[in-house]
């Protein structure tokens, strides 16, 4: 074996820690689209709309 195919074989340093990153950041993503969709309630709409 030739040491560039040793290199290859390790694992990369920080593999777990951008599959936990990229998870949360997906978990977060979900979240917040879930939210943005949500639905306003009528009284909410209403106490708005008295500002006007």
């Amino acid at each position: 074996m030739t040491s560039e195919n040793k290199a290859q074989e390790k694992p990369k340093k920080g593999t777990a820690a951008q599959s936990k990153n990229r998870d949360m950041g997906s978990a977060l993503r979900s979240v917040y689209q879930k939210t943005v969709e949500e639905a306003v309630p009528d009284d909410l709409l209403s106490l708005l709309g008295k500002l006007d």
